[in-house]
């Protein structure tokens, strides 16, 4: 879900974008993007995929081989930086040394040469925004790295742009605090309503963020969708193996009946919705979390290979006569199993999703 609509929130479209660089490497191949007014995306997928490339397009610090970039009604697509009403913040930080906290997030207002009551008012008020009222004297070599990036959050924020852009920014934090920057990165761009464009490639970090996600690959867009979309309806392979752990095993679809697929999985029947795929063989993802797993009972017969007992929730790798399965076990029903226990795999509906064969 977006925020509430700022009454300045403003829409970003890509229309055939196309970046090359030298003769042979497209970075950007025929992009096609409508980012509505408020939206927070994020663009997803592993090193060289062109995300990043993609992003400095919008930024003005590339320039599309061919293609326009729109802000708003306004064809943006050769006019510098400082002409697009965006801002970047990147991964580096890039605060100023010898500046403090309060110079830092002023120094965009004063290259503007706003009135000096004008930038105290907006600098406070950001720094409180972001949790640092009251540290504008303090050198950024006596922050955190948390709390330098407040800092650089609260430098762009106090700009007012039209749209953020965000190139990894937290990659440079350790788990925990990447994990609560993220949320206050998210509830900021929701309370003000902006438009956000956000890059990276943890994909943990984009299902939690995201209204939608652009899944790229080799400089296309692989599938758009919600994260709850791509994680259950992946559209293919390569976004089945990105967002999330997935098993890939041979099934069959043996009907489809009224939009369902009637699939059959290992000897378990199984009824899924899906695209409407014709009978006959096709790659099954089953994510490890909807497998349920017990000593007896039904489903595909296994024996526990490897055991790791993460302290929420227990993986294990099981043997089947389908190949080694992933199981994602948070309810511990049975406890902790040891290897070599025999055990029986049943595979849940929800979690499961039929690939046509690649």
């Amino acid at each position: 879900m977006t925020g509430p609509m700022h009454p300045h929130a403003t829409p970003v479209t890509l229309e055939h974008v196309t970046k090359r660089f030298g003769q042979k490497t497209m970075a950007v191949d025929d992009v096609n993007l409508v980012i509505e007014p408020g939206e927070l995306i994020t663009l997803l997928g592993p090193s060289g995929c062109g995300k990043t490339t993609t992003l400095r397009i919008v930024a003005g610090l590339e320039t599309a081989t061919s293609g326009h970039v729109f802000i708003g009604e306004a064809d943006v697509t050769n006019l510098p930086p400082n002409a697009r009403d965006v801002t970047m913040m990147f991964q580096s930080y890039a605060l100023f040394p010898h500046l403090s906290v309060f110079e830092n997030v002023a120094y965009g207002l004063r290259v503007l040469k706003r009135p000096e009551t004008e930038i105290r008012e907006k600098v406070e008020d950001v720094l409180a925004l972001v949790g640092m009222a009251g540290m504008g004297v303090r050198a950024p070599s006596a922050l955190s790295g948390g709390q330098q990036q407040r800092v650089a959050l609260a430098r762009s924020l106090v700009m007012r742009p039209k749209v953020l852009l965000f190139d990894e920014p937290l990659s440079n934090l350790d788990a925990k605090l990447r994990k609560r920057m993220r949320e206050e990165i998210r509830l900021l761009q929701q309370r003000m309503g902006i438009t956000a464009i956000y890059v990276t490639h943890d994909q943990a970090e984009a299902l939690a963020i995201s209204d939608r996600i652009v899944v790229m690959d080799r400089g296309k867009i692989a599938q758009i969708g919600s994260p709850t979309d791509l994680y259950r309806r992946p559209g293919n392979r390569f976004v089945a193996e990105f967002i999330g752990e997935a098993n890939f095993l041979k099934g069959e679809v043996e009907r489809v009946e009224d939009g369902w697929l009637h699939v059959r999985l290992g000897g378990q029947p199984l009824k899924v919705s899906g695209r409407d795929i014709p009978p006959g063989p096709v790659t099954i993802a089953a994510r490890p979390e909807a497998i349920r797993l017990s000593p007896q009972g039904p489903g595909v017969p296994g024996t526990v290979e490897k055991v790791s007992y993460l302290g929420s929730a227990v993986d294990y790798t099981v043997a089947t006569k389908l190949g080694p399965v992933l199981v994602t076990d948070y309810a511990m029903v049975a406890g902790v199993l040891t290897t070599q226990t025999a055990v029986r795999l049943e595979f849940l509906p929800h979690g499961v999703c039929v690939l046509p064969l690649a």
